[in-house]
C-alpha cells in the first residue's frame, strides 16, 4: 500500500488529495480566510448562560455565537478562569504551571450557571467548524497537537492511543512520558509514537510547550474576541496525524509551500526527505495524476463501481442514505446469495472511501442487497470494519439490522465536502444536465484568429470529449488545421473543464487570449 498526498495551489485556496494506490481517498481544502479551523484557540467573552440547554453561547467573532456545553468545560475550568485572569494582568512572566495553585475540579453532573458568568473571560478551543446555520462548538479543554503526542494544559492525566495494541510498549510510553512532562499538564501519546525514543518525545513535548508559553503571551492586552493560536497549516497537519512510511510522494506545485513541507518532513522523517517534489509547468497537477478524472466520477448522486455494481447516495439535513444496487452483475453468479455477497464486498469498500472522501458526518444508513446467511453479514460486517480502519474521524458502526440496514454514526467537525458534477444547459432552459457539445464552431474561428498571428506554438486545453472529437478518426479536424494553416496545435484533455470551456496556450504557457 503506497500513499501519495498532492497539492495544489491558487492563491488564496490550497487543495490536497491524499491517494492511496493512486485512487482518492482524501479531499481538503484550506481558505486563507477561513478563520475557525478545528484547533484554533481564542480569548472570548460569555454572552449568555442557558440553564435550559446547560451551555452557554460564546463570542468568537462568528456571524453566529459559538456553542460551549458544561460537558465540554473540562474539571480544570476552574483552574483555567483563575490563570487567564491572572495573565491578563500582564503580570507573570513565566507560564508554566509548576508554581500555580489549582483550583478544585468542578461538579461533573453540575450546572453551567454555577461555573461560568455572563461577559467573562475564557480560553476556548475550536471542536467543530460552523456548520449549515450553526456556529463553531467550543471546548475549553484545551489541547495542542504535535507529532507523537498532545499536550494537555491544567490536566495530571498519561494516556496512551488505544491502537498501541501492546502493554510492554503501553507501559514503556506511559514512564517515559511521566519522567519528561512538567507539573500541571497531561499528555496524550499519539499511535505513530510507537517505539520512539525518549528524545524524540522530548523533543515534541518542548516545541508544544513552546506553543502554549507563545499563545499565553498573546493574551495580555488581547482584543476579546481573538485568536490566540491558530492550527498549523493544512499541509503539516495532515502529514502530522497520517504521515508514516507508506508515503511514497508528496508533490507541491507552490515554491514557498514545497519549502515549509520539506523543512517540515525533515523534521518529523529526515530519511524520506527526498519523497517532497515540486512540481513545475507541463501537465496541471490534478490532471497528471489523474485526481480531476477521480473528482467528477466520485461526487455525484451515482457512483459507480467495480464489475457492474452503483451507489446511490442521498443527503438530507438529518442524515445520508446510501442504497446499494447490484447492477449488471445479477447474472454473473451462479445464485443470488453469492451475488449479493460480491456486491456488498466491494461496496463496503467503495462506501468507506466515500466517508472519508466527501467528509460525510453524522448518521449514515446503508442499505446493503438483502443476505439470508447468517455467515455472510457477520463478513460484511467485518469487512465495513475493516476498511474504516485508517479513517481518522470517530465513528461507530452497527451491525445490521432485521431489515438488512447498516447505521453508522460518524465524527462531524467541518462541512462536508460538496463537489457539483453537473453543468448548466447551455441551450438556456436553466435545467442542469449534461452539458451537449456546442463549441467546435467557436473554436475554430478562434484558431483562425490566433494562427493569423506569428504564434511558434499553440496548444489548446479542452475537455476530454472536445480534445477526443478534434483528434480522432481520419482524417481528423486538427490535421485539416494542419493542411490548412501549416501549423500544427497540440490539443490537451483537461479533465477539470467543463464541456464548454476550452483555453488557447503559447509555448511559455501564457493564455492566449
Amino acid at each position: 500500500m503506497e500513499k501519495e498526498l498532492i497539492i495544489r495551489s491558487n492563491s488564496d485556496i490550497v487543495d490536497f488529495a491524499l491517494l492511496k494506490d493512486g485512487k482518492l481517498i482524501e479531499l481538503h481544502k484550506e481558505e486563507e480566510d477561513n478563520d475557525f479551523s478545528v484547533g484554533d484557540v481564542f480569548i472570548a467573552k460569555i454572552r449568555k448562560i442557558v440553564p435550559g440547554l446547560n451551555a452557554a453561547f460564546v463570542n468568537v467573532g462568528y456571524d453566529k455565537d459559538a456553542f460551549l456545553h458544561y460537558h465540554d468545560l473540562g474539571p480544570q475550568v476552574a483552574s483555567l478562569l483563575k490563570f487567564i485572569k491572572r495573565v491578563s494582568t500582564g503580570k507573570p512572566t513565566d507560564f508554566l504551571l509548576k508554581n500555580f495553585q489549582f483550583e478544585t475540579d468542578i461538579d461533573k453532573n453540575g450546572a453551567m450557571a454555577n461555573a461560568l458568568k455572563a461577559n467573562q473571560s475564557i480560553l476556548v478551543q475550536i471542536v467543530k467548524e460552523p456548520i449549515s446555520t450553526k456556529g463553531p462548538r467550543l471546548s475549553s479543554e484545551i489541547s495542542i497537537a504535535g507529532r507523537y503526542i498532545v499536550l494537555v494544559p491544567f490536566s495530571d492525566r498519561i494516556s496512551i492511543s488505544q491502537k498501541i495494541e501492546s502493554k510492554e510498549e503501553k507501559d514503556r510510553l506511559k514512564r517515559l512520558v511521566k519522567s519528561i512532562t512538567p507539573k500541571g499538564f497531561g499528555v496524550i501519546v499519539r499511535t505513530v509514537a510507537e517505539g520512539k525514543k525518549v528524545a524524540e518525545l522530548d523533543n515534541d513535548l518542548q516545541n508544544l510547550l513552546n506553543r502554549w508559553t507563545a499563545m499565553c503571551k498573546k493574551i495580555y492586552k488581547a482584543h476579546h474576541p481573538s485568536k490566540v493560536h491558530g492550527e498549523m497549516n493544512k499541509a503539516n497537519s495532515i502529514l502530522r496525524d497520517l504521515f508514516n512510511d507508506s508515503f511514497s510522494n508528496i508533490v507541491v506545485d507552490d515554491e514557498a509551500l514545497y519549502g515549509q513541507i520539506k523543512d517540515y518532513v525533515q523534521q518529523i522523517a529526515p530519511k524520506k526527505e527526498s519523497i517532497v517534489k515540486y512540481h513545475q509547468n507541463g501537465v496541471p497537477l490534478f490532471e497528471k495524476y489523474g485526481i480531476e478524472r477521480q473528482i467528477k466520477t466520485s461526487f455525484g448522486r451515482t457512483v459507480s463501481m467495480a464489475k457492474g455494481a452503483y451507489l446511490v447516495i442521498e443527503h438530507t439535513e438529518a442524515l445520508h442514505v446510501i442504497d446499494v444496487n447490484s447492477g449488471n452483475r445479477s447474472n454473473k453468479e451462479k445464485n443470488q446469495e453469492d451475488t449479493a455477497l460480491e456486491v456488498n464486498m466491494i461496496s463496503a469498500s467503495e462506501i468507506a472511501r466515500q466517508l472519508r472522501l466527501r467528509d460525510m458526518g453524522g448518521i449514515i444508513v446503508i442499505d446493503f442487497i438483502d443476505m439470508s446467511n447468517a455467515g455472510n453479514r457477520k463478513k460484511l460486517f467485518d469487512h465495513l470494519r475493516d476498511e474504516m480502519a485508517d479513517d481518522k474521524a470517530k465513528h461507530k458502526i452497527l451491525p445490521p439490522s432485521k431489515f438488512g440496514l447498516v447505521q453508522i454514526t460518524r465524527q462531524r467537525v467541518r462541512p462536508e465536502r460538496n463537489i457539483e458534477t453537473k453543468e448548466r444547459n447551455p441551450n438556456g432552459n436553466g435545467d442542469e444536465i449534461e452539458a451537449p457539445i456546442k463549441v467546435i464552431e467557436r473554436i475554430n474561428q478562434d484558431l483562425e484568429r490566433i494562427l493569423k498571428k506569428d504564434y511558434k506554438k499553440v496548444t489548446l486545453n479542452t475537455h476530454p470529449f472536445i480534445a477526443a472529437f478534434l483528434t480522432k478518426g481520419f482524417p481528423s479536424i486538427r490535421s485539416k488545421w494542419f493542411l490548412e494553416h501549416k501549423k500544427w496545435v497540440k490539443v490537451q484533455p483537461r479533465d477539470a473543464y467543463t464541456y464548454l470551456e476550452y483555453h488557447f496556450f503559447d509555448k511559455d504557457g501564457k493564455e492566449i487570449k
